[in-house]
């Protein structure tokens, strides 16, 4: 099965099935440790996260805006022109027993059922308290922007904001709060079940964008493949 395959199938097991990640050494469906290492022998490694600033997400009059509007629908990759935004769009395919509001042609997601996938509890989505339910990127944005994004065209680096395949996921306001923009060797889900799964989603974002990770994160993310299955 191709690295795609494995994560789709990976993803759609643990939605299903993350009530009992607790008591779960790896999440079903989880990457094999064998698919982990050849991505991390795929991936570009450096000595550190380099610094060099600039990165300026908000899109308001004079600031840098250097992933375009967040959740834009103008973008050419999976998902996009297809008349909805990208929160949207992730919140559509990873939430179970989803209803839309009437009218937008199933774009606006009203409500629905969230088996987090870092947490592996259950939470209810509602429109009328969204912030609760966030949008996580993966291999984070200013952590993208210091490992050789900031040098990317502007339509690569909205592409890369907006990647629903391998790079976006919902989950608790808190948990991606705490992520932060943080790389593996600091930041793991809090759910050591789905550490195979969230290993290899971080490496093909890595890989598929040629961006590199950090020493230490090569050395998180093999001691993690040590416990794939």
């Amino acid at each position: 099965m191709g690295i795609r395959g494995w994560l789709l199938v990976a993803l759609s097991l643990v939605l299903a099935g993350c009530a009992g990640l607790g008591d779960d050494p790896v999440a079903p469906g989880s990457p094999t440790r064998a698919h982990v290492e050849q991505l991390l022998a795929s991936v570009r490694v450096i000595a550190q996260r380099p610094h060099p600033g600039g990165y300026e997400r908000g899109c308001r009059s004079g600031q840098g805006c250097v992933f375009g509007e967040s959740w834009t629908d103008d973008y050419d990759g999976p998902s996009g022109h297809d008349g909805c935004d990208t929160r949207n769009n992730v919140l559509a395919k990873q939430l179970a027993a989803v209803t839309f509001r009437p009218g937008t042609r199933d774009c606006v997601v009203l409500s629905g059922a969230l088996d987090d996938p870092y947490t592996g509890r259950r939470a209810d989505f509602r429109k009328e308290d969204a912030r609760a339910i966030q949008i996580d990127h993966v291999y984070a944005l200013a952590a993208a922007w210091d490992m050789g994004a900031s040098s990317w065209p502007a339509e690569r680096r909205v592409a890369f904001a907006n990647d629903v395949e391998v790079n976006l996921l919902a989950t608790a306001a808190g948990v991606n709060q705490s992520k932060g923009d943080s790389t593996p060797s600091a930041w793991l889900p809090p759910a050591r079940a789905v550490h195979c799964f969230y290993a290899g989603k971080y490496l093909t974002a890595a890989v598929r964008y040629d961006l590199p990770i950090t020493a230490a994160d090569n050395a998180a993310l093999a001691r993690v493949a040590r416990t794939c299955p």
